[in-house]
């Protein structure tokens, strides 16, 4: 794994990881074309999160500071993602193998997004503090699809808000927020993991890590900012083509039969 690599997986991280179109599947596809390969590439495609979720700490500290019930609602939501996600590691380590389960899920989301609009356009909730414990809940257990690659954890827990009727901007705000814990969680059990194996990073490996963190920490920054802006203008039209288009090319590609799998 050169720096030029690095790079390149951290824009994606930063560019895809708050928006709905799924950051792993991204990654995912990245890897398998780049032909990287081993334990430190895994590790590292999760632990750049934490310059992604960082940002959301950082553009929105206000929220962070607001008060105890907040951090409530977040651990309510959050709990299903844990559950499940110490049920079925295996399983869903499995899965991130898969580029054609990436296309599928991306093509079917993409078909998704092109009428959430429509299904859910009767918000009563635009605001966090108006979300209560229950719809936390039901909102984590959305997430939990996105345990399935290019699902999209962002799309899974905005869609999921919406349908709980909050409004497109307070779904996606409540989505940033979740993904703290989620993808802390993630990451530091991909860390505990890799350390468990033996593994001992070198000094090249930290300065990748340490690159690639602020370069996703710098990009996801701008990406939350531009997407809020476009969700509240455009809706999700234009991403659920552009998922309908990345996944049909991928399953496109599959049945060729040309291969695409991570090595």
């Amino acid at each position: 794994m050169n720096l030029i690599h690095v790079i390149i997986l951290a824009i994606i991280e930063g560019l895809t990881e708050f928006l709905p179109i799924s950051s792993t599947g991204h990654m995912i596809i990245a890897e398998s074309i780049m032909g990287d390969k081993g334990d430190f590439v895994k590790l590292f495609t999760v632990a750049i999160q934490l310059g992604a979720i960082l940002s959301v700490v950082v553009l929105y500290y206000k929220r962070f500071l607001k008060s105890l019930d907040f951090y409530v609602k977040l651990l309510v939501a959050f709990i299903p993602a844990a559950i499940f996600g110490l049920l079925f590691a295996k399983k869903i380590d499995a899965l991130l193998d898969s580029a054609l389960t990436v296309g599928i899920t991306l093509f079917v989301g993409g078909i998704i997004l092109l009428f959430v609009d429509k299904w859910f356009n009767k918000a009563t909730v635009t605001e966090e503090s108006q979300i209560d414990k229950p719809t936390a809940l039901k909102i984590g257990f959305f997430q939990c699809l996105a345990m399935i690659p290019g699902v999209s954890r962002s799309a899974a827990s905005i869609v999921g808000g919406m349908s709980q009727k909050l409004s497109r901007t307070a779904a996606a705000e409540f989505s940033f927020f979740l993904a703290v814990p989620t993808m802390f969680a993630a990451t530091a059990k991909k860390l505990w993991d890799f350390h468990k194996e033996g593994h001992i990073f070198s000094g090249e490996e930290i300065k990748l890590l340490a690159v690639g963190n602020v370069i996703a920490f710098i990009v996801a920054m701008l990406a939350i900012k531009t997407f809020i802006t476009f969700l509240e203008k455009r809706g999700f039209k234009l991403f659920g083509f552009y998922r309908i288009i990345v996944g049909g090319i991928i399953i496109a590609v599959y049945l060729s039969g040309h291969t695409l799998e991570v090595i």
